[in-house]
């Protein structure tokens, strides 16, 4: 915790980053000419695609189960997820040799339900619509005392996923650069508030902008009301892996202090956005990992000759879906 109250510090990052050295994939940094002559600046992707699991969360997931007690091995893990953070607590509780149990949504893409068991966890599915996560685990918690590793309001997650500041401050200072604007997939705040700690302790001039999905634009709504807003019930987006209720109470006092502002784009922009990641980046990314490319052509933010930063944050897609998305881009 900082001297100002928020649950990290920069000094929580780089611990989290120690942690995980030798356990994480080096995502450095690409970019696309012709991406940079369609948006006339110079944009520079962090691939967390490419990353173990598919995606940021492996990052935090590990850093948390890291450290636990002798006795939170033994009680095993419980965790809530649409996919990316239960591949990550998945992955990661193998590893340490640890039971652990996801509850994921009904409509969670099946390639990571799949990866998911893959790793050895027990899913167990809810209804989105007309259940809270928060109930399906309580059973676990209370009756069977299995440890809760949430996927973004806890100190330890949010520092793990803080490490890719770090490598993205550390890869502009070798090639020279400086970011004027940084974009991130944004859903219950964990991966951006730790981005932006480390972020702007070693750059503090870049500008910070979260991107959520159209009509799930919490954290938008939210810093502007300068505090935490409710998304309202009842709509739907392609972006599975970043549709979360409201911000965390946690990870929000972060972002109110960090951040720039926040971008809502539409599902469109984010199949466009699809398209264009696979047709000049080569990569495969997830819808709620490509938002924050689509928000560059939302023209929200005015980017012209500037230096630009985007977080693909996952590439975990079913590839019929994925093949449907981009094709009608």
């Amino acid at each position: 915790m900082d001297s100002q109250g928020l649950a990290i510090n920069i000094g929580d990052v780089e611990v989290a980053a120690a942690r995980l050295k030798g356990q994480i994939v080096s995502t450095r940094l690409v970019e696309s000419e012709a991406l940079n002559a369609k948006y006339k600046a110079r944009i520079l992707f962090k691939p967390e695609c490419l990353q173990r699991t598919g995606s940021f969360k492996f990052r935090g997931a590990y850093n948390r189960i890291s450290q636990f007690t002798g006795d939170e091995y033994k009680r095993g893990i419980i965790a809530y997820s649409s996919g990316n953070h239960a591949q990550g607590v998945a992955s990661s509780a193998k590893l340490f040799g640890i039971h652990a149990t996801i509850i994921m949504p009904l409509d969670a893409p099946q390639t990571k339900v799949a990866n998911t068991r893959s790793y050895g966890a027990e899913v167990v599915f809810y209804d989105r619509y007309n259940q809270t996560r928060d109930e399906v685990a309580a059973p676990y918690i209370k009756e069977r005392g299995m440890v809760l590793v949430p996927p973004y309001d806890d100190p330890s997650i949010m520092a793990g996923q803080g490490t890719i500041g770090l490598e993205l401050v550390a890869d502009a200072n070798e090639r020279g650069l400086t970011f004027d604007h940084l974009f991130v997939p944004t859903g219950g705040g964990g991966l951006i508030s730790g981005i932006s700690v480390a972020v702007k302790a070693g750059s503090p001039g870049t500008r910070i902008w979260g991107v959520e999905p159209e009509n799930f634009d919490d954290l938008r709504r939210s810093l502007i009301a300068g505090q935490p807003v409710a998304n309202e019930p009842g709509h739907r987006s392609i972006c599975d892996a970043i549709l979360t209720p409201q911000p965390g109470n946690l990870t929000f006092p972060v972002n109110k202090r960090n951040l720039a502002g926040a971008i809502a784009v539409t599902d469109d922009a984010v199949k466009a956005a699809m398209r264009d990641a696979a047709n000049y980046l080569k990569l495969i990314v997830e819808p709620g990992g490509c938002v924050g490319l689509a928000a560059l052509a939302s023209g929200q933010v005015d980017i012209e000759g500037k230096t630009v930063a985007v977080v693909l944050s996952g590439g975990n897609v079913d590839l019929d879906l994925y093949g449907e998305f981009i094709a009608a881009a």
